[in-house]
């Protein structure tokens, strides 16, 4: 019996524009690609009355060719102007339309938990599954450790959602440390256990939980041993980072040698990221503390501050760019 072959075909070129925050992560992405990507530009104006006037350069040069766009949705004033391109790329009659937005930002208002929540998760699904098809179909939808994994049956069939994740971008910065052999990884709550675990089957894990205490919640170590050893909490995203702080002194209480944290999408609203600096040799409660670069608004503000450091999606964007 023959033995089928897959024939691999062979890389497509991809027109890439982006939002102005993500110029940076673009142009890294571009980097990336072997020549594959293209950067394209577009005209952010302004009206008088403060909505977008809005220009996409070489409409016409895009017919036929495949097209991308890199977005930040880092705040609900962006997201009008953003998503006025983004319904406009696939219908300039484009091969195939892929949208990137590394981090999905009403991920964690996904519920409702008394009549009247509204869940905008659901809400930015339903308008990012009104994108128009393209002429190659349905646009590609590519996000990063989107904050539930139920979120994917949000959004409709005109959208094809490619869900990725930044964990093998911390397994390899794991795996440079000098104590490499000496990290256990540490989920602040079952959530972040339930999303990640499985893709850390060759480390030791420890558990945290929070237990209520009248009217505090209180972090408790639930499982695991920590002693003696670099301790890495990792979750999906950080707003005040109130969690892994009282995580870390649990943490650090039941003897760990060290402690260090990542998170895929660094949040920090109203930089909240002050609180992780060292500002002094005994203040420095994180040894490290890894983020993406999904949010390219906090990682311009956190510039060369320990104990930041940066894990950058844009290879891995690169070869997503390519399915």
């Amino acid at each position: 019996m023959a033995e089928s072959i897959v024939v691999k075909s062979p890389k497509k070129h991809v027109n890439l524009f982006y939002s102005l925050d993500c110029e940076e992560l673009a142009n890294n992405v571009a980097s990336h690609s072997q020549n594959n990507i293209t950067l394209q530009n577009i005209k952010w104006r302004s009206f008088a009355d403060g909505f977008p006037n809005i220009f996409i350069n070489n409409a016409e040069e895009l017919r036929g060719q495949h097209v991308a766009f890199l977005a930040s949705f880092s705040s609900p004033a962006q997201v009008f102007e953003q998503l006025s391109v983004i319904y406009a790329l696939p219908r300039l009659f484009v091969s195939s339309f892929t949208l990137v937005l590394p981090f999905f930002p009403t991920g964690s208002f996904e519920r409702m938990e008394e009549e009247g929540d509204v869940a905008t998760a659901f809400t930015l699904a339903r308008m990012l599954s009104n994108i128009p098809i393209s002429r190659g179909g349905p646009t590609s939808l590519v996000i990063y450790d989107i904050h539930a994994l139920q979120e994917r049956f949000y959004f409709g069939d005109e959208v094809l959602p490619l869900f990725e994740t930044g964990i093998p971008l911390l397994k390899e910065r794991l795996q440079q440390l000098p104590d490499a052999d000496n990290v256990v990884i540490a989920f602040p709550d079952d959530g972040a256990w339930k999303r990640f675990h499985k893709q850390f089957d060759n480390y030791s894990v420890v558990v945290c939980t929070k237990v209520r205490e009248g009217d505090k919640r209180i972090v408790r170590l639930k499982e695991g041993h920590v002693s003696g050893h670099h301790v890495v909490i990792v979750d999906d995203l950080v707003q005040s980072g109130g969690t892994l702080i009282e995580c870390q002194k649990v943490l650090a209480a039941n003897g760990a040698a060290k402690v260090s944290a990542y998170v895929t999408h660094g949040v920090f609203p109203n930089q909240s990221w002050l609180r992780f600096t060292h500002k002094d040799a005994s203040e420095k409660a994180f040894a490290y503390f890894w983020i993406t670069d999904s949010c390219p608004v906090t990682v311009k503000a956190l510039a060369n501050k320990a104990p930041f450091e940066v894990l950058s999606l844009a290879g891995s964007i690169a070869n997503a760019l390519q399915i």
